[in-house]
């Protein structure tokens, strides 16, 4: 038995195959540009080629994230929340607190023993676009996304960038440069920014693991989280990729009727 799961996310689209006992035969993450059709075909495209299957055997096509209408096959769709959840539970196998932070809206979830959804907070709306402003950042910054944390981590102190609002924030990064502010104090800046807005969503209870894209490339994010609160967070093993392992998952329960 062999199926697939996919996130179509608003930065990037990933496809996970897997296997009848779970096990990942083929990924793939594609970043989102032009139609979302495209990018699922060629994101699950290179998944299958990896699993060395073709689309004609899989059992069942889950999908998920913000443009999940947009997949042109599919057998079952669930919600970021849910797929985020069963992909972090069935690594962890206990109660958590599950904080996804994608391209777009960040999520608190919280999770029991049992993996089920016991509630779940997004940020507020004028908060949302988290992963499309640190890549703005990134791009001001004359910096690689992955290496936003480096130079973060030269500065002695934060630059205040204290918009909640994404595109507020991206104006006041630009009006930093301006005023002479160093590029490692914005980053630092944005880092933290970042993290007070997620820690504004809901409370945390031990133990706290991150997924989504934005902690994948940006880690000084989940750095500045750690920090903020003064909680230990661990981020999942290939955290980009969580929705899209739920989403499989899904797709297992299906196939088996």
């Amino acid at each position: 038995m062999i199926v697939a799961g996919v996130d179509l996310g608003t930065e990037c689209v990933k496809t996970v195959v897997v296997d009848g006992d779970a096990k990942i035969l083929g990924r793939a993450t594609v970043p989102t540009r032009g139609y979302f059709q495209d990018c699922f075909q060629e994101a699950t495209g290179t998944a299958l080629q990896e699993a060395q299957v073709s689309a004609s055997q899989l059992a069942a096509v889950c999908v998920t994230g913000f443009a999940a209408s947009c997949a042109p096959i599919s057998s079952r769709t669930m919600s970021e929340t849910l797929c985020h959840a069963r992909g972090a539970w069935h690594k962890t196998q206990g109660p958590m607190t599950v904080v996804d932070i994608g391209g777009r809206d960040p999520k608190v979830i919280h999770v029991d023993a049992r993996g089920t959804v016991t509630s779940s907070r997004s940020v507020r709306k004028c908060g949302v676009g988290i992963g499309t402003f640190l890549m703005f950042a990134s791009r001001h910054l004359d910096v690689h996304p992955t290496r936003l944390m480096d130079l973060a981590s030269s500065a002695e102190k934060a630059a205040p960038v204290g918009s909640y609002c994404s595109v507020f924030a991206e104006v006041e990064v630009i009006e930093l440069l301006r005023q002479g502010s160093t590029a490692g104090e914005i980053a630092l800046g944005c880092m933290q920014s970042i993290a007070d807005r997620i820690l504004e969503i809901d409370h945390f209870e031990d133990p706290i693991f991150v997924t989504g894209g934005v902690c994948e490339y940006f880690p000084g994010v989940v750095k500045a989280l750690a920090s903020r609160s003064a909680l230990a967070v661990e981020i999942l093993p290939e955290p980009i990729l969580t929705g899209a392992y739920g989403a499989a998952l899904f797709a297992l329960d299906q196939a088996r009727g």
